[in-house]
Order: C-alpha cells, then sequence, then structure tokens
C-alpha cells in the first residue's frame, strides 16, 4: 500500500491528545485513516463523534491476515455531515483478543458488530447481543476467515436444514 502521511489539522488534534496510542496517520488515495492501539480505537470513536462532528458511523469491518502475529484489522468507517468527510480508524487485533464494543459510541455498531462476530469471530466485550447476524444460529465456524474454506461449508448444517447434500 503507497499511503503517505496524512498531515491535517484533524490528524495533529488526534496525535496531540493521543500521543503514542495513534499509531500512524496516513492517506491512501484520498482516503485519510488513522490506525491506534486497540485500547484506543473506542476513545478516538468518541472524541470524533463529540469534538470533531464525525456523528455517522458507516461501517465497522475486519481483514484476516492469518499469517501476521496480529490477525486481524478492525476497522472503523466514520462519515462527517458538516465536514463531509470519511476517516478510517483500524486497529490490529490478536487472535481471541476482544476489543471493546463501540456500541456505546455509536448505536448503529450493534449489528454492524455483530456482522462482524459472525463472519470473522471477533468478540466485543461489553456488547449488549453478541449473537450471529447472518449466518443460522448452530453454523459452525466464521465464513470470512482466510482458513475457512469455502468448499468446507457446514455439511451437517446443510443436510440438516436444507435436506440435501451438499453440491461442493
Amino acid at each position: 500500500m503507497a499511503a503517505t502521511p496524512w498531515d491535517s489539522e484533524l490528524a495533529r488534534e488526534l496525535k496531540e491528545r493521543f500521543g503514542d496510542r495513534i499509531i500512524e496517520t496516513s492517506t491512501y488515495l484520498g482516503q485519510n485513516f488513522i490506525v491506534t492501539k486497540p485500547d484506543a480505537a473506542i476513545p478516538v470513536l468518541e472524541y470524533l463523534k463529540l469534538e470533531a462532528d464525525f456523528d455517522y458511523l458507516v461501517d465497522v469491518t475486519a481483514v484476516d491476515w492469518p499469517k501476521r502475529p496480529e490477525r486481524f484489522d478492525l476497522v472503523y468507517i466514520v462519515y462527517s455531515f458538516a465536514r463531509n468527510e470519511r476517516v478510517r480508524i483500524k486497529t490490529y487485533l490478536p487472535e481471541g483478543f476482544k476489543p471493546e464494543s463501540s456500541v456505546g459510541v455509536h448505536l448503529t455498531a450493534n449489528w454492524l458488530e455483530r456482522e462482524v462476530y459472525d463472519m470473522f469471530g471477533i468478540q466485543f466485550a461489553g456488547h449488549p447481543d453478541l449473537r450471529r447476524i447472518l449466518m443460522p444460529d448452530e453454523w459452525q465456524g466464521h465464513p470470512l476467515r482466510k482458513d475457512y474454506s469455502i468448499l468446507r461449508q457446514d455439511q451437517t448444517w446443510v443436510r440438516e436444514n436444507l435436506e440435501i447434500e451438499s453440491g461442493q
């Protein structure tokens, strides 16, 4: 990724406020992003909402890097209607780490975090209702992990609920 440093008033404010908890402020093809330590993601989201007018949580998603010690990138995307600006907040998580839920900052994070849990298996500490949202409750595994083979779909679930043998 050919990112370049993001130097703006907001980036400087964040670095001043959060110090070494901000690992990086960069931009890539005009898309600004902040990389934080895991414990800083929620305070940064709260600051952006309350102090910088980033009032809309667009998405929460993840990226799986199974060979990296910090296996997951957890990515929050926020938007400011007042500024007409979008910012991504990214943090790196090791397998099994339970990041704090952002539902206390943005209520809409409820379903977004459930999707990340369902697809990647990332459990959010303090989430009010962390359970599957896309896959059936009985589904085994998390389909967007790179070690989850598309050919290894939950054969038992397909047989029991669809009463067919998988075409895989």
